[in-house]
């Protein structure tokens, strides 16, 4: 009941960590708009591991695309998109089986599921699921970019240490130079370093990602409760690891007065702006026509090598456990790609409610 995301531009996904594969079925994309595996695949390598303290898990994660496109084109019906689990390994998992590893949804699916979902690497409720996500983001990020409008994302925090700020107009060059996502490179090596220091302490890191939309028009939201904000938020907490988003001033917002967080209007090129953005790009659960700037908070990777004491359900007493297997020190680097295509794909349904984006593309 909970796996479809969107009204017009819809994505619906499906798959397990240590199951067969990932995958996604996006429905309302308009007909014509060139597409092909190279267009996904691009997306989604951005998502693998490689960077410092990542899992040693190696899945090629090769897009195959099984429907919706037909001579290069998108042909107006649904697009089912798979990538095929290649590396799995699930002994860690059979070993300790009904022993609750702290901080994740172990307990809250075993208790909802009555104990029949599947539990190898988190099943359902995996980082890997995220793998889908960037899939159909790919194609939302080409539809939207018709618009003019351009998403990225880049890390800004890592376990305390946080990036200088820099002009959104240098951010999206910089950030992809480097594994971390950081556009700035003396402290993306300073967050590498603790990466590796917190994977010799068998222990994990979390992280702020910082996403930003240019060129989303003024206009975009359903209020009340279809509001742009909101409807981007629910798509953010979507990713597994994340447990907080805020727009642009976000809770700093609290320690200002009116005089300091209004953002005041102004006219360049003819066209009204506002001088600050301390409202994200959205004020009323309506876009503003300024960058849409949201930051999300990323907590430490639940999977720790480091002893831990917790329960074993199945036989309701205390116990402990060390997680072994294949896991990321810090997930913030391949969640960068994941918010890009979260905020994509929420755009690119407000851009097809507002009637932006014509149902054949010409």
């Amino acid at each position: 009941m909970g796996n479809t995301l969107g009204k017009l531009f819809t994505i619906t996904c499906f798959g397990e960590s240590h199951g067969d594969c990932m995958a996604v079925v996006v429905d309302g994309c308009p007909a014509g708009l060139p597409l092909d595996e190279a267009d996904i695949q691009q997306e989604a390598d951005k998502r693998r591991p490689g960077t410092a303290g990542t899992t040693e898990r190696r899945e090629p994660d090769k897009v195959e695309i099984i429907s919706g496109v037909h001579d290069g084109h998108t042909t107006g019906a649904p697009i089912c998109m798979l990538c095929w689990n290649k590396d799995v390994d699930s002994g860690a998992y059979e070993k300790n089986r009904f022993a609750l590893r702290p901080g994740h949804a172990d307990y809250t699916a075993f208790t909802k599921y009555g104990g029949f979902n599947d539990f190898r690497g988190g099943g359902r409720f995996s980082g890997r699921i995220t793998l889908a996500y960037v899939m159909a983001g790919a194609i939302a990020r080409k539809l939207i970019g018709r618009l003019g409008i351009d998403v990225f994302a880049h890390t800004v925090e890592i376990g305390g240490i946080k990036a200088r700020p820099q002009a959104l107009a240098d951010i999206k060059e910089k950030a992809s130079q480097n594994p971390l996502w950081c556009a700035d490179p003396e402290d993306a090596a300073k967050m590498a370093r603790l990466i590796e220091q917190t994977k010799a302490a068998k222990d994990s890191l979390g992280g702020i990602i910082e996403g930003v939309a240019l060129g989303v028009p003024a206009g975009l939201g359903e209020p009340v409760f279809g509001n742009f904000d909101g409807e981007l938020a629910k798509a953010l907490f979507a990713i597994p690891a994340v447990k907080g988003v805020a727009f642009g001033a976000g809770f700093a917002v609290a320690n200002m007065k009116g005089s300091e967080n209004n953002d005041l209007y102004d006219m360049q090129d003819g066209k009204i702006i506002t001088r600050t953005n301390h409202a994200g790009g959205v004020l009323g659960g309506i876009s503003t026509g300024m960058p849409v700037i949201v930051r999300v908070a990323v907590k430490p990777t639940a999977s720790i090598a480091r002893g831990q004491e917790t329960v074993d359900i199945q036989k309701m007493a205390r116990t402990s456990l060390s997680v072994t297997g294949r896991h990321d020190t810090c997930i913030v680097p391949r969640a960068v790609p994941v918010v890009v295509a979260m905020m994509a794909v929420t755009i690119c349904d407000f851009a097809l409610q507002a009637g932006l984006i014509p149902r054949v593309l010409t």
